[in-house]
């Protein structure tokens, strides 16, 4: 634990845009250990428990390992922020490019559900509607998002801080919300920074190893020997894109997709550069392909670990329940890529 900590601030000191991933991380560990993120759970099951598949209570298994591939996008991310280092874009540029594919994503999601529960109502039973009160009571737990969400998104938006200082003012508003609710005792705030360190040193371990073999690659001459190929190969730019947009994909389906980050990316990052691919709009399209990744066979890496926690659900029945929410994410990624658009708006306002 000591020499975690010690690394962690040898690393906070040394470079301090890297310092952007624990500070991010401590956020989630205290909205996770102090039991405020139930009370958004709560609020969702107040105002939509009464509809049919409003929670997606029999589709559970797959709602859950589709839904878990949300949090790699909507912001704050740390696949976003992982991948910001290694090609060197603005993190915080990336995070508002995420907001709109991200609720696009969410959106369609809800819209599967909804549709399944109305064509086969027995896999989506309502659940108990809550009385009004019960509704109102109930947003009393949802303003620490709410405030969180909209100051870090907002801010970013208009400039008033770097995705650092976010991650700094979202980790101690965090904190000081849990402590005035008498959720952070001395015990749990010792768990939290333990998880933070413990979380954020093995992230740069993994991160620095493969800022290693990035410079390898440079060196080798790997990357321009495939841009030579790539070159030579009478592609068109959309021919070249849609290759490497499938690599990835085929990638998806047997790696995780922080090693698919670490690894291809730089592979790659000369190919795209050279054809003056956007990328900030380039990371959300790869975000988006690893997401598909995550809930595809043979190895779905969500799948896998909701067996772990259900071992009485079949797998095979979680891979046929993903299969409508697969098919919306290579709809969402086909519109991404024919709209470009969509990631960039948001920051084309900026300016």
């Amino acid at each position: 634990m000591t020499i975690g900590l010690i690394c962690l601030g040898l690393v906070l000191l040394l470079a301090f845009e890297l310092a952007v991933v624990p500070l991010f991380i401590l956020m989630g560990n205290v909205l996770a250990r102090t039991g405020i993120s139930e009370d958004l759970f709560r609020a969702a099951n107040a105002f939509l428990g009464g509809v049919r598949g409003g929670l997606a209570l029999r589709l559970a298994s797959a709602t859950i390992a589709a839904g878990g591939t949300l949090g790699i996008l909507i912001p704050p991310s740390i696949i976003l922020m992982v991948y910001g280092i290694l090609t060197q874009q603005n993190i915080g540029e990336l995070f508002i490019a995420g907001v709109l594919p991200g609720l696009l994503g969410l959106a369609m999601y809800m819209a599967v559900i909804y549709a399944i529960a109305v064509l086969k109502p027995e896999h989506a039973p309502r659940g108990e509607r809550a009385t009004a009160q019960e509704r109102w009571a109930s947003l009393a737990g949802v303003w620490p998002f709410v405030t969180l969400f909209l100051l870090i998104i907002g801010g970013l938006y208009m400039g008033w801080f770097t995705a650092t200082e976010a991650g700094g003012i979202g980790a101690g508003l965090a904190l000081l919300i849990a402590t005035v609710q008498r959720r952070m005792g001395w015990s749990r705030f010792a768990t939290v920074m333990k998880e933070t360190a413990y979380t954020s040193v093995m992230l740069y371990v993994v991160l620095f190893g493969a800022m290693l073999f990035s410079q390898f690659i440079s060196f080798s001459g790997l990357a321009d020997e495939l841009l030579g190929l790539v070159n030579g190969s009478g592609l068109s730019r959309m021919g070249i894109l849609l290759a490497i947009l499938a690599v990835f994909l085929l990638l998806g389906c047997v790696m995780d997709a922080m090693a698919i980050i670490l690894i291809f990316v730089p592979l790659f990052l000369p190919t795209l550069v050279a054809q003056e691919f956007d990328l900030v709009w380039f990371g959300i399209i790869v975000v988006v392909l690893t997401e598909i990744g995550l809930i595809t066979p043979p190895v779905g890496m969500n799948v896998f670990v909701l067996k772990a926690n259900l071992p009485k659900v079949p797998v095979g029945a979680i891979f046929r329940g993903l299969l409508p929410f697969v098919g919306v994410d290579v709809l969402r990624l086909a519109v991404l890529v024919g709209f470009p658009s969509i990631s960039l708006v948001l920051l084309q306002l900026m300016k």
